[in-house]
């Protein structure tokens, strides 16, 4: 079983954040980065959200690290658990802007990069920042083209339909030959980007008959990483009902779980992982 943290501190999101996180900061998530890479964890993540509305964030939350900052911090921090974007939105950024940048990223953290991406929903922020909202969609396969010709390579060359480059070189490139892309978003649609133009999907907020009714209809690549939600656990108070929200992913089609858990404090978030890890056979990152 794969198993990754949805890390907590980072984002906070109305109902799903403990109250010690409100004054946590990087030491604290620095800690808990560090006994979830000796744990054998398979990723943390960060998500993207440059700014969001007020009225908005009243239902989406206001608090979003920006993942450049904190994955780079982290990976000094850690040495196997991988480093995940869920999700850097590709609207916001042009392709060569992420390679550089992020392909930096899994250079000094040995090639530990997963990016997670996806096509965005926020209206008002791609208008903040005056990207493109309209044919967001097809601009975001474009840009998944691009990067997959750009990761990995010093002198990157493409000619899409939105974005078209040669005759540059961007070095540092990334470590890893092939970054791992995933695909953010609930939709038979993100599903059927991902299939397409990535390595994985990362569903959220649907039940897990709604997972597996969409995969049921698109034929996916093999080793496609399937990245469902396992839920806020309290492995220490109840590890039976732990034991449950962890294995009845895999009946959804799920290969990696993300989760996070209920504690009351930093210390107590650590020991969480601990009863967490002893509650299952946890696959190593590679």
């Amino acid at each position: 079983m794969k198993v990754g943290i949805v890390s907590p501190v980072v984002t906070a999101v109305p109902g799903a954040v403990d109250p010690w996180e409100e004054s946590a900061g990087i030491a604290e998530l620095a800690t808990i980065a560090e006994a979830a890479d000796r744990l054998g964890f398979a990723h943390m993540t960060c998500s993207e959200h440059v700014a969001v509305p007020t009225e908005v964030a009243t239902t989406r939350g206001a608090t979003y690290w920006d993942p450049l900052a904190t994955l780079g911090y982290l990976a000094a921090c850690t040495s196997r658990i991988r480093l995940a974007t869920q999700v850097l939105v590709l609207g916001y950024h042009h392709p060569l802007e992420i390679a550089k940048r992020y392909g930096t990223l899994d250079q000094v953290s040995g090639g530990r990069l997963v990016l997670g991406l996806g096509v965005g929903s926020l209206q008002e922020e791609f208008e903040l920042l005056e990207a493109p909202f309209a044919g967001r969609g097809a601009r975001a396969d474009d840009a998944l083209r691009a990067l997959r010709a750009s990761l990995g390579s010093e002198e990157p060359s493409y000619a899409g339909s939105h974005y078209t480059f040669s005759d540059v070189v961007v070095r540092p490139a990334a470590r890893q030959a092939q970054v791992p892309l995933w695909i953010g978003g609930s939709s038979l649609k993100s599903l059927q980007r991902a299939a397409a133009l990535a390595d994985g999907w990362v569903p959220f907020g649907l039940p897990l008959a709604g997972y597996r009714a969409l995969l049921d209809q698109v034929e996916r690549p093999e080793g496609f990483e399937v990245v469902l939600p396992g839920g806020r656990l309290d492995p220490i108070g109840s590890p039976e009902k732990a034991v449950e929200r962890l294995t009845a992913p895999s009946g959804a089609g799920a290969t990696i779980l993300n989760v996070t858990v209920r504690a009351e404090s930093p210390a107590h978030y650590v020991e969480q992982l601990e009863a967490l890890a002893s509650l299952v056979e946890l696959e190593p990152p590679h």
